[in-house]
């Protein structure tokens, strides 16, 4: 984690710059986040309580709507309780357009202009962009690109954000539409034809040797894990917070069951976040 991850972090700037989207964006990270709250009771909300040290985890955002907001009074706020200032800025052309678009009001045009406010508020925060310790120009960056800046500086490592759900489920009863990604096992040696065998599931240990057995599943098993491990960080560095991953065979009882559990373990060992749930198993 980088130094702005372990301190509060207040988020301004110009109307129309991308606060909102910024939050957002936080909100997903893990922050506590709070939109516009009384500039007055910030203070406190950033003091754990029963200590004098900040609390790590919160996101506030505040601009010129802000009840008792002052750039000094900010400044002075943020010098007391050690939050870092990030400040979201855009160029004039932009922000007109985006006011146009969405037929919003900009805070401080009044009775004048749109373009009147935003200098106006250009004006009024100079120098707190001048003293932020993050600014971000949103003028030519896409939702996407800003999410990036932010994983950068605030983001725990993506993988950590990442959550695996394993599925087994049966052929028969319909293929999962929540699933990502789905594989077939019914290739593997089936348990069902086994009479000792078919009245269990694939979280007994007999039926689990059986599957084992086959003398193509740990070949499979290697190349499925090896196909898995890069994607991963691709799919958490993409913004994804949940994979599904759904393991079919026949019925959902035996190889599909047994497939979730092996893998589950896997995913245990490699630090990855990952829930295991046996669709058909409930039937």
């Amino acid at each position: 984690m980088t130094e702005h991850e372990k301190s509060p972090i207040i988020i301004t700037g110009l109307s129309g710059a991308g606060i909102s989207s910024v939050l957002k964006a936080m909100e997903d990270f893990g922050f506590e986040v709070f939109d516009n709250f009384p500039l007055s009771f910030i203070p406190d909300l950033l003091v754990q309580e029963g200590g004098n040290k900040a609390a790590n985890g919160i996101a506030i955002g505040l601009d010129t709507r802000t009840r008792g907001f002052s750039p000094d009074a900010v400044l002075d706020m943020v010098n007391r309780t050690g939050a870092k200032l990030v400040f979201m800025t855009c160029n004039h052309s932009v922000l007109q357009t985006r006011f146009s678009e969405t037929r919003r009001r900009h805070p401080l045009a009044k009775n004048k202009s749109v373009s009147h406010g935003i200098e106006a508020e250009r004006d009024l925060l100079r120098a707190m962009r001048d003293k932020a310790d993050i600014v971000i120009d949103t003028s030519e960056t896409s939702i996407h690109d800003l999410r990036h800046i932010l994983e950068e500086n605030f983001a725990p490592d993506p993988e950590e954000n990442l959550t695996i759900s394993l599925m087994s489920f049966g052929f028969k009863n319909g293929a999962p539409k929540s699933a990502d990604m789905v594989m077939d096992v019914r290739f593997l040696k089936n348990p069902h034809w086994d009479k000792v065998l078919k009245p269990k599931t694939g979280l007994d240990a007999e039926v689990g040797a059986y599957i084992r057995g086959d003398g193509d599943f740990e070949t499979f098993l290697t190349n499925f894990k090896a196909l898995l491990k890069p994607l991963l960080p691709r799919y958490a560095e993409e913004g994804k917070s949940y994979l599904t991953i759904a393991i079919g065979c026949t019925g959902g009882r035996h190889r599909s069951v047994y497939m979730v559990e092996t893998l589950s373990q896997w995913f245990e060992a490699e630090g990855i976040n990952v829930f295991a749930e046996h669709r058909d198993l409930k039937k």
